[in-house]
């Protein structure tokens, strides 16, 4: 899934290319927004909260300023052609929003989830939200009483937690664990600077926003850009020992988390030990595969 950088840049790519335009046609390919007509109304801006997107438009004379909401879950993308040009667009059969404006035209593909709201009730939708960690309005404090509010639970779930701190997937939780060298199975209470570990995963998103390659290490090379995520069965770039992986959380709702014996201290209680070996390790936009095969 996306994470809280990739969804910014997204956000970003769509309010250049739509910002301050107005919509010659809408179509919304969704069963509950099937008859919405949003034409003629103009976009104000593009922005994300979180892993989700809020295209905020004007009002009309009988309809009051609305929000489309959208969130890429596991496959869904946005991507922008000048308008009248198809022939860069994915399988018609996964497109699910088209907004046209004179000059450009965004197109949603296979996004998760779509809405429409009116903009002053967009909380009904993102309310839930801890601090967005690219947002105007980060707060730190705020974001860790939320972590501390369960000293009892595993760093990694509450990291990934969006009503923790919204903007955290799976990658970003490996290498902010990698990088304070504790197993994503500590227990918040076990942390031992709550405060720098939340300076740690902003940090890490904000610097990684600009750019599509997502670089932990600081070196830019391939295979060698981020220290424990999607790295399973390989070398670590630190100590030499080998990477794992195992599930976090309690199934159906579990996750993958990446980590290193040798550098990261803490429990592994769903680690059963076996060795592992990879089943391949490359990203695209920044997510990676939970690749990796236990031997039996």
């Amino acid at each position: 899934m996306p994470e809280g950088d990739v969804v910014w840049r997204t956000a970003r790519r769509l309010d250049l290319a739509l910002g301050g335009r107005e919509l010659l046609a809408a179509d919304l390919r969704w069963p509950s927004l099937a008859t919405v007509d949003l034409s003629g109304r103009v976009v104000l801006e593009v922005v994300s909260v979180g892993k989700h997107l809020l295209t905020r438009l004007t009002g009309t004379a009988d309809e009051p300023p609305a929000t489309l909401h959208s969130h890429l879950r596991m496959e869904g993308s946005w991507y922008v052609e000048r308008t009248g040009s198809t022939g860069g667009r994915r399988s018609a059969s996964g497109i699910r929003a088209v907004l046209e404006t004179a000059e450009w035209t965004a197109v949603g593909h296979k996004l998760g989830m779509l809405d429409l709201v009116a903009t002053a009730h967009e909380d009904e939708l993102v309310g839930h939200l801890g601090p967005d960690l690219l947002g105007p309005g980060w707060d730190p404090q705020e974001a860790q009483r939320r972590l501390l509010a369960d000293p009892g639970r595993a760093v990694g779930e509450a990291l990934l937690d969006q009503r923790v701190l919204a903007g955290v997937g799976t990658f970003y939780l490996a290498e902010a664990c990698f990088l304070a060298r504790l197993t994503p199975w500590t227990p918040v209470r076990d942390v031992p600077s709550p405060a720098k570990l939340i300076e740690l995963v902003h940090r890490l998103l904000d610097v990684n926003k600009e750019r599509v390659d997502q670089v932990t290490t600081g070196d830019l090379r391939r295979g060698r850009q981020n220290f424990a995520h999607a790295r399973s069965g390989l070398p670590c770039l630190r100590c030499g020992g080998t990477v794992r992986v195992a599930p976090l959380g309690a199934p159906p709702q579990d996750r993958t988390a990446f980590y290193c014996p040798g550098c990261q201290a803490g429990p592994t209680p769903t680690d059963d030990g076996r060795p592992q070996q990879p089943l391949g390790h490359g990203r695209r936009r920044g997510v990676a595969a939970p690749a990796y095969r236990t031997r039996r």
